[in-house]
């Protein structure tokens, strides 16, 4: 069982390491301090359980909770926290178990015996419904059907649809993406948010946009052998790069 700890205290930090490493066998692979950097991290990578404190900068601790709730996979969230308000909150998140600062020995230890024998338990039921499921290749044009991608905004995590998202533009050190109704800013470069989309929808025509194939509408002829996209029901026109436009014409049977 692997976990991470959220805890910008490093004293708190590593008295919960050692006694996460003394009454169980949970592997810590990692820390954080900042709840963004958190955020970015489960992008690309999946952890069985997550320590978290409350009160992190960038992102609130209660606030990544109610985004990882919605996961299709969702890790065992355990708070971690000075403040007792927040508790009933946290319930109703179904997070496994609200610890409260300074640490309790027994209580640790307890909560941790509880938390691998759930662990073990679900594998359990999982194992056992992968038994009766009779396994069938994967067609692949309907693997990435229901891609998920985590966009944010106003501090908030928003789970979005691939297929919604329209088309992307890097501005500086950040991407701006764009659905049909919203805009969103991503704290990376386009390079890094390119490569999470379902690569088989999105074309990077241009060294500053990705644009979402399914949702052209028009495909303007443009100088030098180039085009303008023009999406359904928005007022924008994407560039293809005279180096992109090869690329793009076998995509597209043009």
């Amino acid at each position: 069982m692997k976990a991470i700890i959220v805890e910008d205290e490093i004293p708190a930090r590593e008295e919960l390491e050692y006694l996460i490493e003394t009454h169980s066998s949970i592997e810590v692979t990692n820390s954080f301090e900042d709840g963004l950097d958190v955020f970015r991290f489960l992008q690309e990578q999946e952890t069985d359980a997550i320590f978290l404190d409350i009160n992190i900068p960038s992102l609130d601790g209660m606030l990544l909770a109610q985004n990882i709730s919605k996961f299709a996979r969702k890790p065992y969230i355990i708070f971690t926290t000075a403040y007792k308000e927040h508790a009933a909150q946290a319930f109703e998140l179904e997070a496994f178990d609200y610890i409260l600062k300074p640490y309790d020995e027994k209580r640790i230890a307890a909560m941790l015996r509880k938390l691998e024998q759930a662990y073990e338990q679900r594998n359990a039921q999982l194992q056992d419904t992968t038994l009766l499921t009779q396994p069938r290749a994967a067609d692949p044009s309907t693997v990435n059907a229901s891609s998920r991608i985590n966009l944010l905004k106003n501090d908030k995590i928003i789970v979005t649809d691939a297929n919604d998202i329209y088309y992307a533009c890097a501005q500086e050190k950040v991407t701006r993406v764009f659905t049909k109704n919203e805009e969103y800013t991503m704290p990376m470069s386009i390079s890094e948010f390119h490569a999470r989309l379902p690569q088989h929808d999105f074309f990077r025509c241009h060294r500053s946009y990705t644009v979402n194939l399914s949702q052209i509408r028009e495909i303007v002829p443009w100088f030098n052998h180039t085009y303008l996209l023009r999406l359904r029901g928005l007022d924008v026109e994407i560039p293809v790069s005279r180096s992109k436009a090869k690329e793009f014409r076998q995509i597209m049977r043009i």
